[in-house]
């Protein structure tokens, strides 16, 4: 299975219990990011609506995913998650709902990517990073210490993104 073909059959369920397939952001990058409520990295949530009001009118997507897998800092129910992120953060991206991101449990994009990249490269911690380019293809993947808004990620979403209009 090639990048292109994996990414785009995988589908999130949203927080409020929407259909959430990649697909229907085929042709604009995406960002996927595991998160977590109560983690030293949840601040980078400010970060993430950042880089989603800074570029969605690009094509830009930011996803959250919420996990309990780290530390189980994301204890809370789906209302729960929703209720602080928008009271703490103002978070106006789409979020999925709760996930597995590692282990055999796993939401099957988190499979994917132990597969594409080994186990090496799944998220260590919460907030670990993984941008899709545009043609589905693994464009970059940051650890958690890296923030959403660091020179590093920007300039890939950049390179990613059309022109200004």
């Amino acid at each position: 299975m090639t990048a292109t073909e994996g990414v785009y059959r995988f589908e999130f369920t949203s927080i409020d219990g929407d259909r959430l397939p990649l697909h229907a952001w085929r042709g604009r990058p995406v960002l996927v990011v595991n998160t977590a409520s109560y983690c030293g990295y949840t601040p980078q949530y400010s970060d993430l609506e950042a880089l989603w009001q800074r570029y969605r009118g690009r094509g830009l997507v930011v996803l959250g995913v919420p996990s309990n897998d780290f530390g189980a800092q994301e204890p809370g129910s789906a209302v729960e998650i929703k209720r602080f992120c928008a009271a703490g953060y103002a978070v106006d991206f789409p979020l999925a709902e709760k996930s597995r991101v590692i282990g055999a449990e796993a939401h099957p994009f988190y499979r994917w990517i132990a597969e594409e990249l080994g186990e090496a490269g799944t998220p260590r911690w919460n907030f670990h990073k993984y941008l899709i380019g545009p043609d589905g293809q693994l464009a970059g993947t940051w650890p958690s210490q890296v923030v959403p808004t660091d020179s590093r990620i920007t300039t890939e979403i950049e390179r990613l993104l059309p022109n200004q209009p």
